[in-house]
This record gives structure tokens, sequence and C-alpha cells, in this order.
């Protein structure tokens, strides 16, 4: 049920990111030909006010075909004759979709009850609880099965609250067994796990990140203001941790400790993992990687948005239009290299599950 929820919330994104495309394009008087669910071949269409509306059996993503986009026509309702704002506006509308949607998940987050970063000296906070961060390869929790999100609920026999309680018990027991038990939604696991007495750098004696935990309500009238500040803030972080990953792999260093990179697979297993912890959880998450939609999607990278919205800029910096079928020849291919990157990544996801 958590994974068919998960689905069904990303198609919904995707929806909303294109139909965010539809409604400028509408707004400044342009004809949108079709709006598609999937990608082609079509199970169904009906048309409706000009616009053909079909659902498709790869459910891939969705698009809008709107006129003039993809090659120039001089007519009143076409993309190419309107203004350079009017087709950014079109362009961007969707990656704003995307944050929009965020904010408001994350308010009704806050609401409910937020997911909230503790120290572990703070007080006042409900349902305080250490979680894992991350989780090393190879590491004695990586052999154990542990996952991110996973709750450390005891170690030794003591109930734990504290990131500094796990950490004393594991510096006391390096090398020996120590019982442990992990809470993983509704689950408890009564597990062994022997803290190594030497690790590399970077890594604990267990092979995890730890961070305390607690729920924090915002009163409804202040929540949407903490909804739209927990969407920049998370959006600055994606951003940072984006700049992370380039910058190690530039250096040679390879990817952070405890970073991996996860294709449609791996979502769907962290969504089984967290959206078992409670709504607020399964929430966040849903508004977190709409965020990081809207900030890929901003790429320039074409065949993405941003890629289109550079286009454009060329095209305003030179005084006229770029060549249509050279656009389109860059833009397939690129479309081609990214399906290829996310059958890969996929196909990794599912061999990692074996």
């Amino acid at each position: 049920m958590t994974i068919f929820i998960a689905i069904v919330s990303l198609i919904v994104l995707v929806i909303l990111h294109e139909l965010g495309h539809f409604y400028f394009a509408k707004k400044f008087g342009v004809r949108v030909d079709e709006f598609g669910i999937g990608y082609p071949p079509r199970i169904w269409g009906k048309k409706i006010r000009g616009t053909l509306w079909s659902l498709n059996w790869l459910p891939l993503g969705g698009f809008v075909r709107i006129y003039g986009h993809e090659k120039r026509i001089d007519e009143p309702d076409s993309f190419s004759t309107k203004s350079f704002w009017q087709k950014a506006i079109i362009i961007l509308g969707g990656v704003a979709v995307f944050w929009v949607v965020a904010a408001i998940l994350l308010t009704v987050v806050m609401m409910i009850g937020a997911p909230t970063l503790i120290e572990d000296g703070d007080t006042g906070f409900a349902d305080p609880k250490v979680q894992i961060a991350a989780v090393s390869k190879d590491s004695p929790a990586d052999q154990l099965g542990l996952k991110i999100g996973d709750v450390i609920k005891s170690m030794n026999g003591v109930t734990l609250d504290k990131v500094g309680m796990v950490q004393e018990i594991t510096k006391n027991n390096l090398g020996q067994e120590v019982p442990i038990t992990i809470q993983r939604g509704r689950e408890n696991l009564d597990l062994t796990i022997t803290p190594r007495t030497d690790f590399p750098g970077g890594e604990g004696a267990m092979g995890v990140a730890l961070f305390r935990t607690a729920l924090r309500q915002t009163p409804w009238y202040l929540a949407p203001i903490e909804g739209v500040k927990a969407t920049w803030n998370l959006t600055a972080a994606t951003v940072l941790g984006w700049g992370a990953v380039i910058g190690g792999l530039v250096s040679g260093e390879g990817l952070p400790v405890g970073v991996e990179v996860k294709g449609a697979v791996g979502i769907f297993e962290l969504f089984n993992g967290i959206g078992s912890l409670g709504v607020s959880y399964f929430l966040q998450l849903i508004a977190v990687i709409a965020i990081s939609l809207a900030l890929i999607n901003s790429l320039p990278i074409p065949a993405l948005d941003g890629g289109w919205f550079l286009f454009l800029v060329i095209e305003k910096l030179r005084g006229k239009p770029l060549n249509d079928k050279l656009i389109a020849k860059i833009s397939v291919s690129f479309f081609f290299v990214l399906i290829i990157l996310m059958i890969w990544i996929t196909a990794r996801d599912i061999m990692n599950l074996l």
C-alpha cells in the first residue's frame, strides 16, 4: 500500500508540473495540442476545448504539446510569437509548481507535527528519537542490514533517545557483541552488532551517521510561513549537498560517506521505509522529492525545462531564433542519454536489492 501511494504521489507531482506549463500557456493565449500522462503509445485520449487529453502506456512522466514550442510557427496562438518573458514563464511555470507543492506539503507537516532535527540538550519536543541518516558500505551496520530512517531504540538493554548515548555505548563495547533494538516502521528488530575496533576515517565503529529527531507542531496561522521557510532551507541544503557530491567526484575522492545515487526503485524502497514512520515523514519525503525535481528541471540541460530556458536566453542575446532542427536534434539526443542513465541507475538499484 505504501508503494502504491508513493507511485500515485509521484504521478500527481508530474501531472501538477505539466499543469503549470498548461496553465501559463493558456493564460497567455497559446494553444495546447495535447496534455499527456505517461509517454506513447496511447491508451486513451479525448479532445476537450482544443486540447487532446491522453493516457499513455509508458509511466515515465508526462508532457504537454504546446503549439509552436518545438517548431517556430508565426501565428497569434503560437508559443513562437509570444514575448520573451511570457515564454520564460510558460517554460519555468512547471518548475515553480514543484516548489509550491513542496511549500503546501510542508505547511501541512508543520501543522500535524514536523520531524525536526534537534540537539541532545534540547527539551520540550514530542517523541525524541535517534535515527540513522547514512550507512557506510560493508560496515557492521551495513552487514546487519540497517537502513536510512531506522530508529535505534536501545543498545545493551539501555533505552536511547540521544545520539551521545549511542556513541558512548558503542565506544565502551568496541569489538564486542552488543544487543541492539531497531524500530523500522511498526516493526521492532532485536539484533546483535559488533562495533569494529578499526575503521576508515570519516566512518564510525558501527558505520552509521546519526541524528536526533522529534516532532514539533506549529499553530495553523504560522504554519504557512514555516512551510515556506522549510522549503527554502531544504532547497539550499539540496544544492549544498549536490555541491559536496560534485566536489568529491571532481577531486577524485568519490561520493561522500553514506551518499548513494538512487533511481525509481531506490526511491520506492525509501518510501517503504520512511513512509511507515508516519504521515509527517511521508509528506516530508514527497516535499523533498518535489524540491529535487524542481532543481533538476532547472538545470541548463537540453530536454529539461532549464535547457529550453537556456535556448530562449541564447535567442534573446542573438536577437534571432535558433535553428529548429538543431534544437530538436540536441534535445532528442540528451533525452535518450537521460533515459539510458535512468535505466542504468534502475538496474543498479535492482541488483543491490538481490
